[in-house]
């Protein structure tokens, strides 16, 4: 098994990508911690999910927008299960509006829960990675950051911000073998997307050359193989998996 006693930390697992990229880790052998904010039986069931594959999960209750409170969950792993080898900062939101009628609630929480939230896991859990000198730290931008949607400046904001924070981190912690990465899905199969109107998906699909949406098992998959050694020689860079809309 590729991640055989590796420790990972993952925000935002109990739904959609991040479930999926939680289980596809603990499929290869890794043991599994993660955060949620209100849904407790969520976090219950991906719990006893994880740990059917023979691997440790735990789950904390961490506001990822609250530095004090993901510190706090950071410190508890790293004591439960040592230490830890793979950060994965996937938390995310989105508040779609055009910005002539944007609130600046509907851009402050999104910046502070993708990109904000994003620091404050790293910024808690990277110090253990520099010390031991390794490990592997993906974060989950979106095709959104690379290209641009109309009606989310603030979203796009947040994740072109989390490729640029790639880049940068990638070149601090390069001299200690900690490798720093992305992925960027496009449109995945999510609840996030089921809230779509039917005639919007299927203008977005003309905008995909695959011609189908994604799977949140195709994203898991990419990140699974930035987390192993497989990817030993990648940093700062950032993995599209869109069904090829971002070339169009």
């Amino acid at each position: 098994m590729q991640l055989r006693n590796k420790i990972a930390i993952i925000s935002g697992a109990t739904r959609g990508i991040g479930r999926a990229i939680a289980i596809e880790l603990a499929k290869a052998g890794a043991n599994i911690s993660f955060n949620y904010l209100k849904s407790s039986q969520n976090a219950i069931e991906l719990e006893e999910q994880v740990k059917s594959f023979g691997v440790k999960a735990r789950s904390f209750q961490s506001d990822i927008r609250d530095f004090e409170s993901v510190k706090n969950w950071v410190e508890e792993s790293r004591e439960f299960f040592g230490t830890i080898d793979i950060v994965i900062n996937n938390a995310g939101i989105i508040k779609d509006k055009a910005l002539a009628l944007m609130d600046i609630s509907d851009w402050t929480d999104v910046i502070n829960t993708n990109l904000t939230g994003a620091f404050n896991l790293t910024r808690a859990a990277v110090i253990t990675l520099l010390k031991q000198k390794s490990g592997s730290i993906i974060n989950i931008s979106s095709v959104s950051g690379i290209r641009g949607i109309p009606r989310q400046t603030n979203y796009s904001a947040s994740k072109a911000g989390l490729i640029g924070f790639t880049k940068s981190l990638a070149q601090e912690c390069a001299g200690y073998n900690v490798r720093v990465n992305a992925v960027a899905p496009g449109f995945i199969e999510t609840d996030m997307l089921s809230d779509l109107r039917q005639d919007y998906k299927e203008k977005i699909l003309k905008f995909i050359p695959l011609g189908r949406m994604g799977r949140a098992e195709e994203v898991a998959k990419a990140v699974k193989f930035l987390a192993s050694e497989s990817s030993n020689y990648i940093t700062g860079q950032t993995i599209v998996v869109d069904g090829g809309m971002a070339i169009v």
